[in-house]
């Protein structure tokens, strides 16, 4: 089924030194009669084309997926009767870096032990009813294409000149091609993909074309030291002479150029989320070397009019700065967005009377979807990164309006593969021996239980548990030896981008928020090992929760006040009363119930003292919202958010994004900071459960019960479970709420709200 013989075209790789062009391959052949059955079994290190007579059969952007080949090899299985003929036939493969050859120093991603030249690997099985032909790659011909450069981070440098129209075609002239090398074969195992493919969903035609300029590139302080006496190939992009391309929304994929030109002509593409001082700036995404900053260059063939989309690589932007064209060419139809995603099916939506809060809403699900490449990424423009902690406090919300868990289980295999033999598991996967030192943690190792957890919960997926079961118990008894004399934990990175302050310059010490992160997974390894039956490693899983909570209550908790406090070897330089800790102990269940109010009461207090505004990282805004909105502060949430001064969505909102940022920070910092990541985003789980009232019990099982929020007029929310939809609608009319409840389907529900409330229900 699958072929272990890889094949190369040469045994050099591209380096952002020294480019290398990638390989194509072609096979032709003649057919008797139609063909009866074809089939053909590929795999494309990094990335593939796959064609047939001449057209695109691929099953969509970035083929076959994004994985360390030492773990996973993957394949794609096509049906090829449709596309052959009787008679004379070919079949043509185009091969791409991908993540088999990475060339930034970040992420110690040019040092991978695996990278190495384009590999194929295929197998091709056709019966026309008299003949059988079989066949692997080592029976093509390849030569270099017209693809001189490619990255799946950086862009594609591409040259017309040398694409040759016959070359995937059964009349190809073959005196220029040669029989492939032997490669060795990746470490990896071999499995089909099963995630969704990525799709193009969408085109976006441009808001506004303009001369413009290009803010002069800054390397970061990170890469500095590697690129400082770096002297690559190609150089910076023109920082003049430019068009800005505004597309009017944030988002990722790729773009299509349609262009007529003379031959030779070379046009620059440089992609970027924002304009600094009305130029566009990629200085927020400077990881990489001048000129290698999500960047595409085309030399035009001069033959009429020519369209490129770049391939094996895709783009986070906003805005295209277009150097190399003339006025005339400088056209809306020069350039369309294609949207590009996981073909992920909908499965949730809000709205409600405030544009405000559904711009928000539209941010943050943007932000989803752009980040949505085969698994989860930090961001689609300056690292595309399966960051664990990111997907992890993102998976809930993910969930409810997105159907991830197909997908999830996939990435999850990858998961497992980077667990090292003692439970550890590195902060990004996939990666090669990057980090397991630095990246990581509890918050971010919680993927580990949050995706085979909400998959479970609402979707009723067991079979996701059973596969992660023994990685669950490996990590909790990894854990469990990582604990401190006082039986915390405290590795890794915590309370990540706090606002207004470096990334890990965290209120809530991380003794704390490991330690409660450790206890979370506890908790729902218990409820996933009961489910599938799983009596031994549910009461580890308990054990190990039961002595966690005892040892966070014994350091942390004051139960007179409600107060969460840091003793002394665990303070941290700022506050010891902060947003994080005691919204995390209310929500994870540290406190009682007789300490809740208390500690709710320092929470609202500890809100008043930072002037009403949020005052915390990514694991406080994973919490915050829901502990107020469900104790009797709904409001004082929905202000939270949706205020357009600084730090809120709401101001985000204001300033013009159309997706999330990475981090609240002040107006000097402003660009400095990524412009779409999703990690901030449960701002979706609160606007379905809070105002929309939609709270999944099981994957049949919801209670309505809206937080009647008072600037709001109307409000309404669906979710697709298992079993049916479940819709919601309240509109406010006089000094009554209407609300109405739509079910189809299977679905048990149940209806809570506040007795004080005059409700009707329709």
């Amino acid at each position: 089924m699958f072929s272990k013989r890889f094949v190369c075209e040469c045994k050099e790789y591209s380096t952002y030194l020294a480019p290398v062009a990638a390989p194509i391959f072609r096979k032709s052949f003649t057919l008797k009669n139609n063909p009866v059955n074809a089939e053909i079994t590929i795999c494309g290190l990094g990335f593939y084309e796959l064609f047939v007579n001449g057209e695109k059969i691929t099953k969509g952007l970035l083929a076959p997926y994004i994985s360390n080949p030492d773990h996973y090899t993957y394949f794609d299985r096509y049906d090829l009767a449709p596309y052959l003929k009787k008679g004379a036939n070919a079949i043509g493969v185009m091969l791409g870096d991908g993540h088999n050859n990475g060339k930034t120093c970040i992420w110690d991603f040019k040092d991978n032990i695996f990278n190495s030249s384009p590999k194929l690997a295929l197998s091709l099985e056709i019966e026309d009813g008299e003949e059988k032909l079989l066949c692997e790659a080592d029976s093509f011909l390849c030569k270099k294409g017209p693809i001189l450069f490619n990255d799946l981070r950086s862009g594609v440098f591409y040259d017309a000149r040398l694409y040759e129209k016959s070359w995937c075609l059964p009349e190809c002239d073959e005196s220029g091609w040669h029989t492939p090398m032997k490669a060795d074969p990746p470490r990896g195992k071999a499995k089909f993909c099963e995630a969704e493919p990525i799709k193009i969903y969408r085109t976006i035609a441009p808001i506004s074309i303009k001369m413009g300029e290009m803010e002069p590139y800054r390397v970061s302080g990170q890469a500095k030291n590697c690129y400082e006496y770096f002297h690559a190939f190609e150089k910076g992009a023109p920082v003049s002479g430019g068009y800005i391309y505004d597309f009017g929304e944030n988002n990722a994929g790729i773009y299509r150029l349609k262009i007529k030109g003379t031959r030779g002509q070379t046009v620059s593409i440089q992609c970027a989320e924002q304009l600094e001082n009305g130029k566009v700036s990629a200085n927020n995404i400077n990881y990489y070397p001048d000129g290698f900053s999500q960047r595409d260059i085309y030399t035009l063939s001069g033959e009429g009019e020519e369209i490129f989309e770049p391939p094996f690589t895709y783009h986070g932007y906003r805005y295209l700065y277009v150097t190399g064209i003339t006025e005339e060419q400088a056209t809306p139809d020069l350039l369309t967005y294609l949207v590009a995603a996981s073909a992920l099916p909908k499965r949730g939506d809000f709205t409600c009377s405030d544009e405000v809060a559904n711009k928000i809403y539209d941010m943050a699900k943007r932000s989803d979807i752009s980040n949505f490449f085969y698994f989860p990424t930090d961001c689609p423009h300056r690292e595309k990164n399966g960051w664990t902690g990111d997907a992890s406090v993102s998976a809930e919300h993910m969930i409810m309006t997105i159907g991830a868990e197909n997908s999830w289980k996939e990435w999850l295999f990858n998961i497992r593969a980077a667990q090292l033999e003692c439970g550890m598991l590195p902060g990004i996967v996939p990666t090669d021996k990057w980090g397991y030192q630095w990246g990581n943690g509890p918050a971010w190792d919680s993927v580990i239980f949050n995706l085979p957890y909400f998959a479970y919960k609402y979707r009723g997926c067991t079979d996701i548990i059973i596969d992660n079961a023994e990685a669950m118990i490996r990590y909790l008894e990894y854990i469990s030896r990582k604990r401190d004399q006082n039986g915390l934990v405290a590795i890794g990175l915590g309370d990540w981008v706090p606002v207004g302050r470096n990334a890990d310059d965290y209120d809530s010490p991380l003794a704390f928020t490991d330690s409660v992160m450790v206890y979370d997974m506890c908790r729902k390894a218990s409820e996933m090992f009961e489910a599938a039956g799983l009596s031994v490693q549910k009461v580890f899983a308990e054990k190990l929760g039961e002595e966690m909570l005892g040892a966070i209550r014994k350091a942390f908790v004051n139960s007179k006040t409600g107060e969460i406090i840091p003793p002394a070897e665990y303070k941290t330089p700022h506050v010891d009363l902060c947003q994080t800790s005691q919204s995390m102990a209310i929500f994870y269940g540290i406190v009682t119930d007789e300490e809740k109010e208390r500690a709710l009461d320092v929470l609202v207090k500890v809100i008043a003292r930072d002037g009403g505004n949020i005052n915390c990282g990514f694991l406080g805004l994973r919490t915050m919202f829901h502990v107020l909105s469900e104790n009797g502060y709904a409001d004082l949430a929905y202000e939270m958010i949706t205020k357009e001064s600084y730090p809120s969505y709401g101001h985000w909102a204001a300033m013009g994004e159309t997706t999330l940022l990475e981090h609240f920070l002040p107006y000097q910092d402003y660009y400095r900071a990524s412009k779409n990541h999703h990690f901030l985003g449960d701002v979706i789980n609160w606007f379905m459960r809070a105002a929309g009232g939609i709270h999944v019990q099981s994957a049949n099982s919801v209670q309505i019960a809206p937080k009647f929020i008072k600037k709001l007029d109307f409000c309404e929310a669906y979710h697709e479970l298992p079993s049916g939809r479940i819709s919601v609608r309240w509109d406010r009319k006089d000094d009554g709420i209407f609300l109405k409840i739509k079910s189809e389907g299977d679905i048990k529900y149940s209806v809570c709200f506040d007795e004080n409330e005059n409700v009707t229900l329709l």
